[in-house]
């Protein structure tokens, strides 16, 4: 990607694919123990790195092949100070770790040929991805992701990708730190079955804070983490906000977060139907360009998404 890092070129139309469930697919597809749900620690060594360029390579195929650009985030969901410091990385050996992530991306990159591949530095949030506990101030989350933001923006990385967010103001200290930084960020909210955020908060209401409190800051939000009957009625409700969402990454499965929890075995859902929802909610969204997956979908899934949304 070339010229200014602030003109993001999926904000420009087409489509736009990410990749799939990484974890899920890592741990049920893979065989490969992640501690935490960690990816980032596979960076440590080169066979771990080959198990995360094994994993993003069918996406950029599925890219390449239809002929649309492609989100890539770095495997870096969970390296923040608090994941870190229980899997023994001090704030040093983050950022490196951080910086491996991006440079794995754009090896990546320069063999992916004519394929538009935007970099992003995937930034999780301080607690649980599933629940709204031990929230944070803005200004506090603002602190104490400063420090991921501050690298990312440090390396090639295009933009940063805030994913899983179940509160608005964890969502708003990350879009200041990374305009503190000049750098693009999305940020992608987790909803639950009745599709409002962990924290209550109804969608709607969570972006229109995000945006009054950082002055439009998010370059466009996301839905992830849920399955596309969970939140699609959400989107029935008029107004400039839905012109603001320009990305989903839906689960493959309808079971709600407690029960996924639970489960010892992945439920992978019907590609094509989920890629079929993909198609009823494209016409709420006037913006839509981002399509991908979240826990249990793989190239599968993604594979079925991009093709409904290019026909």
């Amino acid at each position: 990607m070339s010229g200014d890092r602030l003109d993001l070129p999926q904000l420009g139309g087409g489509t736009f694919i990410t990749d799939g469930g990484m974890e899920t697919t890592l741990i049920f597809h893979g065989g490969i123990d992640l501690p935490h749900f960690a990816s980032f620690v596979l960076l440590d060594d080169e066979a771990g790195r080959d198990a995360l360029r094994d994993y993003y390579r069918p996406y950029i195929d599925i890219a390449r092949a239809n002929g649309v650009g492609i989100v890539i985030d770095t495997p870096t969901w969970r390296a923040n100070q608090d994941w870190g410091e229980r899997l023994g990385y001090s704030p040093d050996a983050l950022d490196q770790v951080n910086r491996r992530a991006v440079a794995l991306l754009e090896e990546l990159r320069d063999g992916a040929g004519e394929v538009t591949v935007v970099i992003s530095g995937c930034i999780g949030p301080r607690g649980d991805g599933y629940r709204a506990d031990e929230l944070m101030t803005i200004a506090e989350a603002e602190r104490y992701h400063a420090p991921q933001v501050a690298t990312f923006a440090g390396t090639a990385a295009d933009m940063i990708s805030a994913l899983t967010l179940t509160y608005a103001e964890e969502a708003v200290g990350i879009a200041r730190a990374a305009e503190d930084r000049d750098t693009p960020v999305v940020i992608s909210f987790t909803v639950e079955t009745d599709g409002r955020l962990p924290s209550g908060q109804p969608l709607r209401e969570a972006i229109e804070e995000v945006d009054a409190a950082t002055n439009e800051a998010a370059a466009y939000f996301m839905v992830n983490c849920a399955h596309p009957t969970h939140f699609a009625d959400v989107f029935e409700e008029r107004g400039p906000w839905l012109g603001r969402v320009r990305g989903l990454r839906a689960n493959a499965s309808a079971k709600s977060h407690a029960e996924l929890d639970e489960a010892e075995e992945l439920d992978e859902g019907d590609p094509l139907a989920l890629a079929e929802s993909y198609r009823e909610l494209a016409r709420r969204l006037p913006n839509l360009t981002v399509v991908g997956g979240c826990c249990g979908t793989d190239h599968r899934h993604i594979g079925a998404i991009c093709e409904i949304s290019t026909a």
